[in-house]
């Protein structure tokens, strides 16, 4: 991450050590195919045992939500164009490293669970439509194969993800067609889509199951951590950022109704692959591998993205002094930051063994609900921060109803998710500590 005192060009760009190659499309693409990879094909299943038939209404209010704080995300990351995301706005905001430090290693530790979560996700139904194997041998696996892309450079990550990216889409758009085809056909049962779970209220259930669907837009906020290798960045990312969390909610809507429509909660609750179940369910024919390898293709791209953002994470807080200066190391041709990525890989590796889709997404929820609240409340502490270059400028509500919003999401969470996040934020603290001790006993040595 480059120092505060870094000067910023009136196109909102500056010097950096990382290589500036990615522009307005490869970032719309970025933040869609994370979004759109980052639970849609694995949760829907998870979704309906807690809204039955109506998996269109937690994803609208979901989406409403992710808006408040994308644009509070929008202002800060053209304001402030550094890696390092929502610690550097912190730092900006309450000049105090521990609270940096806690914001940064929040996000740092949602990316390596969502990452966990993925790749169990990819483990499952639809890796298993070829290959009968352990999930958690094939999650860590295939985290080794996205480290490796990830190891190749960033221009080679963004180009992979906006192949991926058109993949996804086009699965998301079976979906649609081919209940659009059994609809025509006479099939399907259109009231399932106003249908709660018996004796569940409209709130209840609402509120709940957009806790799950937050999830799904989750990976926006992965794309502030992009930002010293995006062209232009005060004009590009805004319209990137709000243009591809709208198509990712429009898709959403679609292939929420779709799914109601194709079969019975019931049924996309028992199923690890609740797409394939649903394209199944149609009768159109469109081959089980296909889709699977379709989703397959989605999970990925959204745990490569995902792995792309906690990479340059932590490289930023490395270079802000905030985690060991050893973290900071670029390979000297590829520009990519190598041992952050060894070490955010292992890590999630290691989560994988938790096993529980469920609870990781909702760990990752609530970390990044913590960041969210930060990220809101920064950008009206900084108000009265100036700065000379152009940059996007927010509805003072917005970030004001952001806060609401995360607040209201913190409260619904299960203690057992509470226990789990406290588990990963202790170890940060114990990172923090280590790392500022090694700092200290440097400085003694260099006196």
């Amino acid at each position: 991450m480059l120092p505060a005192d870094t000067p910023i060009n009136t196109d909102g760009s500056s010097d950096t050590r990382l290589h500036r190659a990615i522009t307005g499309p490869l970032l719309f693409a970025f933040i869609l195919g994370d979004v759109l990879g980052a639970g849609i094909y694995a949760l829907m299943g998870v979704l309906g045992e807690r809204v039955g038939g109506m998996l269109w209404a937690p994803l609208l209010l979901a989406l409403l939500l992710a808006m408040l704080t994308a644009g509070s995300y929008a202002e800060l990351v053209t304001k402030y164009p550094r890696a390092g995301g929502a610690a550097v706005f912190a730092e900006r905001a309450f000049r105090n490293r521990v609270v940096s430090f806690l914001i940064g290693f929040s996000m740092l530790a949602a990316g390596v669970t969502s990452a966990a979560g993925l790749s169990l996700a990819f483990a499952g139904e639809y890796f298993g439509t070829f290959v009968d194997l352990p999930a958690i041998p094939v999650a860590i696996a295939f985290l080794a194969v996205v480290a490796l892309l990830n190891l190749r450079g960033i221009r080679e990550s963004m180009t992979a993800n906006f192949v991926m990216t058109v993949i996804e889409v086009s699965g998301l758009v079976i979906v649609v067609a081919v209940v659009g085809i059994m609809m025509s056909e006479g099939g399907g049962d259109v009231s399932r889509v106003t249908r709660l779970p018996e004796g569940t209220g409209l709130a209840t259930a609402v509120l709940g199951g957009a806790i799950i669907a937050y999830y799904s837009f989750v990976g926006f906020e992965t794309s502030a951590n992009m930002i010293e290798e995006v062209k232009r960045p005060s004009k590009t990312y805004p319209v990137a950022l709000f243009g591809a969390l709208i198509t990712a909610g429009v898709v959403y809507i679609l292939v929420g109704l779709a799914s109601a429509i194709a079969l019975p909660a019931s049924d996309l609750s028992e199923s690890s692959g609740p797409l394939l179940a649903v394209v199944e369910a149609s009768g159109v024919g469109v081959p089980s591998w296909v889709f699977s390898l379709i989703a397959l293709v989605a999970v990925a791209n959204g745990a490569l993205l995902t792995m792309i953002m906690t990479s340059r994470l932590t490289y930023g807080m490395s270079e802000q002094g905030l985690l060991p200066g050893v973290l900071s190391r670029v390979l000297p041709n590829r520009k990519t930051p190598w041992v952050a990525i060894l070490t955010t890989t292992l890590v999630a590796m290691l989560l994988t063994l938790v096993g529980d889709l469920a609870t990781l997404a909702e760990t990752v929820v609530l970390l990044l609900l913590i960041v969210f609240l930060s990220t809101n409340v920064s950008v009206l502490v900084l108000r009265r921060d100036r700065v000379e270059h152009d940059h996007f400028r927010v509805w003072t509500f917005v970030p004001v109803l952001g806060i609401a919003s995360c607040i209201l999401l913190l409260t619904q969470q299960r203690p057992l998710v509470w226990l789990f996040a406290a588990v990963l934020l202790a170890v940060g603290v114990l990172l923090y500590l280590a790392s500022q001790w090694a700092g200290r006993r440097e400085a003694r040595r260099a006196q």
